[in-house]
């Protein structure tokens, strides 16, 4: 279909209610000004954004400033636009359309009211061919009611009446700022003699291989129109026509199936790659072209399985794509600001940059929050994030039941049909979902029995059949997570670190099948911080001491946490780096737990990947400055293909005890099938997914994963050490596979006859080294899950603990035969302070060593606002006579988003690592970014207070170890 984006000058002024459909006194006849003149405005975006730059309101993330401008949402908006008539041929029809209205809204065009509209995701059509007609320009008035009286998270969901976005209104990682505004955008649409109304793509995969893009469009044929066609092309994702097809257009529709042989697959992120094909739809009036609209899609299978081992009872939660089971790896998005609006496509591509490159193939688009914005999906199918959307439902905490009431259906119904329509055509997206947290009764998720969600699911069978809808997140029996076996299918929580030892075992002892929402809390940055809090708040202090603190974020109080583990802190910088390693730990431990138990359990989803505005302190990876916390890349190890993980009980090696711990090794699906001598296409059928610059390889010929060049079965391993932190190594252990193949119990694979590995010899240092065995066959044998990757127990760490020189012990585990980075693992010999230690000064000298300049950065997946414009490595290394913990590069100008290839690592006395950055510019942040705390620290007032001009020419970089200054 042919849009036009309304090229209009856009302003705003805002109004007490009711006023602008007055406009003048009753009694003496006086004009009603308004409470703001007219200003320009943004369109997309907010008025928040708009009143800032006049002047009318502080940055309201800045303290407690957000309290100032609650007044925004009770009063009237008033938007004009005016625009220059629009060329076009005759026997055109015109209509506008106004997506994104947020929320009730009065158009009127030249004087002349269209209609009133409710509702922020159905846009609002008008036929306004005729009055653009009547003159050479044209005045388009919007006004904008005032906000509904919603809830926020605390309230009743049965009451519920709206389908505004409720983390408006007040959440646990957001304040109360109630968007206004138009928040998508205003388009022409032009109708000639046959236009589209919808189109409907799905893609397939058969069993021999052949790939099948179904296509079902509906089309409005005008009166007077002899004979309507249409015409499909299937471009690969080389640009190069594979087929094509013609038809008519039969009682306004559009049908046929296109076979496409040997295509290429597309896959999740880690899986495989993610090739487009585009379809071009043209439509012709009695041989004319009338319309053209391009798609692009993926074509990829897509199936769920019940969980191997689960009760007859459950919910499929395991993800087949292309044959593969996909363990998910993902998290849960919140909107990317409190005025959605005024994000641009910039920060989504760096959201979702950031999503794929800490290994995530899923995001859960947050039943609290949005539909989101196109771009997001457009994003998710480039990069192969998988999406789980849920309708526009959540909790309440009072009661958690889906409103019922009669008008309330009748919204939900309209947004869930237009959520349908133009998102299914999304190869990315997996599941739908009926909403957050809803409860027929406390800890009881809803079920499809309920008429609400029993209302949803038909629509889902009606307009995108193909995807799975469940009842809700947590989809149960149960909804929180329990140490109670046999009851937990997909479960939520908790999103606090449950203390030591009490975090280690509810989690790895835990038995659900699917772990769908989850977190634990932890400070930003300091340089986040000194961004929204004033000086006189940039200390350590409790939420309960602080109200400024506890406005950014009082549920996510750690103060009393890490005071109870670190001692206490003389800075803001020391608590920040605390706070941060805490959420980090407990974080990892929960992903390392369910992916041990991979096959049976299918995956994790984090809450949260971001923030819509800027915490003290939150569950979040990555903050709302997009600096990505310690946990985001704790969370990147994690999920790495191939990882090593430790399963222990407890931060506390008091010494002379046994410290014993299972080692596992996790390996990644491509690595699985290479040393199986699997296909990386369709899991036992088809052609390879990756051969896409190999066209013409026979169906199901072997694509080996990289590494099985490099990394053989027989030499698979782990090795385990333990070191203080000046670097003594204390203990050594090995854990080798070989003999006799797999065994799979509990969907956990695990080495055959593996050694519990107990200490044999002592070795230098007073250390001790030891060696266990696992057993790896050939040919491997695949089980449940197969294709998907795999855990294998490969035996126990058993050590007699040694009292160091400060308490701290550092064991790490080295994936032999590859350059993995290795995981690293911090007890302690004292309680309960266990991480006290790390406070106090430490004789580590970091020294960082640039591999040439900043380099211009090559295009990546996403397209130019996912990529990074510039990039360089650093050589880091210690050169002090104690470690340097927690090492990160922090990019000093704050003119760039920057993400590392490592960071948050120890460097040990004389160990060096090489880090690759990737930067690209801020852009499109609001209010400044911080800017007026900054030029406050600078004496500077008013406008000089904004950040002026572009992004500094290059990044400057600065690396830091944690409680340690920076160092150029």
């Amino acid at each position: 279909m042919e849009m036009r984006k309304l090229d209009a000058a856009w302003e705003v002024k805002g109004f007490w209610p009711w006023v602008p459909l007055k406009g003048t006194s009753m009694e003496i006849g006086n004009e009603l000004l308004g409470v703001t003149e007219w200003i320009p405005a943004t369109v997309p975006g907010g008025v928040h954004e708009d009143l800032y730059r006049a002047g009318h309101i502080p940055d309201p993330y800045v303290d407690r400033n957000s309290l100032a401008v609650e007044w925004v949402e009770n009063r009237w908006w008033v938007y004009r636009g005016r625009f220059a008539r629009p060329e076009l041929e005759p026997d055109c029809r015109i209509e506008l359309v106004l997506a994104g209205l947020d929320y009730e809204a009065i158009v009127s065009l030249n004087g002349r009211r269209l209609g009133e509209h409710e509702g922020m995701y159905e846009p609002a059509v008008y036929d306004v061919t005729e009055l653009l007609g009547e003159r050479e320009s044209a005045e388009l008035q919007i006004i904008l009611k005032q906000a509904p009286d919603e809830m926020g998270q605390i309230g009743k969901t049965s009451e519920t009446f709206t389908q505004k976005s409720r983390f408006n209104y007040k959440w646990d990682f957001s304040t109360r700022l109630v968007h206004v505004g138009i928040w998508e955008g205003v388009w022409l649409r032009v109708r000639r003699a046959v236009s589209l109304d919808e189109l409907a793509l799905h893609a397939d995969v058969r069993e021999d291989g052949t790939g099948l893009v179904s296509v079902s469009a509906l089309a409005r044929v005008e009166a007077g129109t002899e004979r309507a066609t249409a015409e499909l092309e299937l471009l690969d994702p080389d640009g190069q026509a594979v087929l094509r097809w013609s038809g008519p257009v039969a009682d306004g529709e559009v049908k046929a199936e296109l076979e496409v042989p040997r295509p290429r697959l597309w896959f999740p992120n880690g899986y495989g790659e993610q090739p487009l094909y585009e379809l071009r739809l043209r439509l012709f009036a009695d041989g004319r072209l009338a319309e053209e609209t391009c798609r692009r899609t993926g074509i990829r299978r897509l199936e769920y399985r019940r969980n191997p081992g689960g009760p007859d009872d459950a919910l499929p939660y395991t993800f087949v794509v292309n044959g593969r089971p996909v363990y998910i790896q993902g998290a849960n998005l919140t909107p990317l600001d409190h005025l959605y609006g005024n994000v641009g496509a910039e920060r989504y591509g760096w959201i979702a940059r950031l999503a794929r490159r800490a290994n995530l193939n899923l995001l859960r688009v947050w039943g609290g929050g949005l539909i989101e914005k196109e771009e997001l999906y457009d994003l998710c199918d480039r990069l192969g994030i998988l999406v789980w959307q849920e309708f526009i439902q959540s909790s309440s905490g009072i009661d958690n039941e889906p409103s019922k009431k009669p008008r309330f259906l009748e919204l939900l119904g309209r947004s869930a049909v237009q959520a349908l329509k133009t998102r299914r055509n999304h190869v990315s997206l997996a599941v739908w979902s009926g909403g957050n947290e809803l409860m027929s009764a406390p800890d009881r998720p809803s079920t499809y029995e309920d008429s609400n969600l029993a209302y949803l699911r038909a629509l889902v069978a009606e307009h995108d059949p193909q995807r799975l809808f469940l009842p809700t997140s947590a989809s149960g029996p149960r909804q929180y997570i329990t140490s109670e076996k046999g009851v937990s299918h997909d479960v939520h929580g908790h999103w606090k670190y449950m203390g030591n030892p009490g975090h280690y075992p509810l989690y790895a002892e835990a038995d659900h099948l699917f772990h769908s929402e989850f977190g634990v809390d932890g400070v930003s940055s300091a340089k986040s911080l000194r961004k929204f809090l004033s000086e006189p708040h940039r200390r350590p202090v409790s939420m309960e001491k602080s109200l400024v603190w506890r406005h950014h974020g009082e549920w996510w109080d750690t103060f009393g946490r890490d005071t109870e583990l670190f001692g206490g802190f003389a800075d803001l910088q020391a608590f920040s780096d605390a706070s941060q390693w805490i959420q980090a730990e407990g974080l990892r431990f929960i992903l390392e737990a369910n992916r041990r138990r991979q096959g049976r359990q299918s995956g994790s989803i984090i809450w949260q990947l971001n923030e819509p505005w800027p915490n003290a302190s939150c569950t979040n990876l990555v903050d709302y400055y997009m600096e990505p916390k310690m946990a985001y890349y704790w969370t990147r190890s994690a999920f790495e293909g191939t990882h090593a993980s430790l399963d222990y009980r407890s931060l506390d090696a008091p010494a002379g005890s046994r410290l014993q711990a299972a080692v596992h090794l996790h390996l990644g699906p491509r690595l699985v099938a290479g040393l199986r001598g699997e296909t990386d296409g369709l899991y036992g059928i088809g052609r390879p997914a990756d051969a896409a610059s190999e066209a013409g390889r026979s169906a199901g010929a072997a694509l080996r994963s990289p590494w099985t060049a490099s990394l053989q079965p027989s030499i698979l391993g782990v090795r385990a050490e333990v070191r203080d932190l000046r670097g003594t190594l204390l203990h050594e252990q090995a854990f080798m596979l070989e003999g006799e193949g797999w065994r799979q119990s509990d969907g956990v694979e695990r080495a055959a006859g593996a050694s519990d590995g107990r200490p044999q010899a002592n070795e230098e240092a007073g250390g001790e080294r030891s060696a266990g065995a696992g057993s790896l066959g050939s040919p491997w044998q695949s089980g449940d899950g197969a294709g998907s990757g795999s855990s294998l127990r490969l035996g126990t760490f058993d050590w007699v603990v040694q009292e160091t020189y400060n308490g701290l012990l550092l064991v790490r585990l080295l994936v032999e035969g590859t350059d993995a980075p290795p995981a690293e693992y911090y007890f302690s010999t004292r309680s309960p302070a266990v991480y006290a230690a790390a406070l106090q000064p430490m004789a580590a000298a970091l020294r960082a060593v640039p591999l040439g300049g900043w380099e211009q950065a090559p295009p990546e997946a996403g397209g130019p606002a996912a990529s990074p414009l510039l990039r360089r490595s650093y050589v880091v290394v210690n050169d002090g006579s104690e470690a340097a913990l927690h090492v990160r590069p922090e990019e000093t100008t704050d003119g760039w988003w920057m993400e590392a290839s490592e960071a948050y690592f120890t460097l040990l006395p004389g160990e060096s690592r090489t880090v690759e950055l990737s930067c690209a510019p801020r852009r499109g942040e609001l209010f400044g970014a911080g800017a007026a705390t900054r030029a406050a620290d600078a004496g500077r007032e008013g406008a000089d207070a904004d950040r002026s001009g572009d992004a500094p020419a290059e990044p400057t970089i600065a690396f830091r170890a944690f409680n340690q200054p920076l160092q150029a």
